[in-house]
């Protein structure tokens, strides 16, 4: 592209205009699996900066309560259910969406599981499946049933799913999940090829180990799968990390509100790592 011709998508805003806590305002952003932990917290996150938001998850009992939260905020937030594995669900719930608001910005994939913990030979073919029919069909069933609407409201915008540091730096025992993730980056960056041209990014978010009850569990069988304590699997878990310590939700969803800001208008088809320094590419 040649230089001079000035900003090609004229809907981004110039970043340096955007005061704090607006960074999003008038936009509509959807999180997946937004009833609890890094979901939640994403959910919170965008409504903090000023955008409207749709979370979605099986559990409607968690959901209504999440969405409560969001609201205290002082935004407008549909809870809606959803199961991302079931291509009907995933549609029936992009259609509530583009009903109740109009239309889309920000689209979170964060569903996920986290999968059998035990060396592969002792997984069965239904947990093998029900790993990757979570972590990476969800993402291609969340994204799919939006894209139609936001190429045609040609105002670009950002999708965003949440990966893994094991997307890059697998683990013993994590064969599903990591595949899962390793998949997740590569469709990541073959969409953001896809829809460039539209304007629309597409990034995707690596964590390392976040603190919560799903690291718990995580620990829990790691340990069991190793032979070792939870005390000894969660030392090295943060161990790893040259800051000596795991990461949390809110960075997480700080790491998403930038990209799903004007803030990246120039960053697609990246995997942001928020791993503690664990993972450095």
């Amino acid at each position: 592209m040649a230089h001079g011709r000035g900003n090609p998508f004229p809907f981004l805003r110039d970043p340096a205009v955007m005061s704090a806590g607006s960074e999003l305002d008038g936009k509509v952003a959807v999180v997946t699996g937004g009833n609890q932990g890094i979901g939640l917290a994403i959910a919170r996150a965008m409504a903090a900066a000023g955008a409207s938001v749709a979370i979605a998850a099986r559990t409607e009992e968690s959901l209504e309560r999440a969405a409560r939260t969001v609201r205290g905020l002082g935004v407008d937030c549909l809870a809606i259910p959803c199961d991302v594995r079931d291509p009907e669900s995933a549609d029936t719930m992009a259609a509530g969406v583009l009903q109740h608001f109009g239309h889309v910005n920000v689209v979170v994939a964060n569903a996920g599981i986290a999968g059998a913990i035990r060396p592969m030979h002792e997984i069965t073919y239904e947990e093998w499946r029900d790993c990757l029919t979570t972590d990476l069909d969800g993402v291609y069933l969340t994204f799919r049933r939006f894209l139609p609407r936001m190429i045609e409201a040609a105002q670009g915008g950002s999708l965003i799913a949440v990966s893994s540091m094991t997307g890059k730096r697998p683990l013993p025992e994590r064969t599903p999940y990591c595949a899962a993730k390793m998949g997740v980056i590569g469709l990541v960056r073959s969409l953001a090829m896809e829809l460039g041209r539209h304007g629309i990014r597409v990034n995707s978010v690596c964590p390392g180990a976040v603190g919560g009850e799903r690291l718990d569990r995580v620990v829990r069988q790691s340990a069991q799968a190793r032979g070792i304590t939870e005390a000894e699997a969660m030392h090295q878990f943060s161990d790893a990390s040259p800051l000596k310590r795991t990461t949390n939700v809110e960075e997480v969803a700080a790491a998403c509100v930038f990209l799903a800001s004007d803030a990246s208008s120039g960053i697609t088809g990246e995997d942001m790592n928020v791993s503690a320094g664990v993972v450095m590419y």
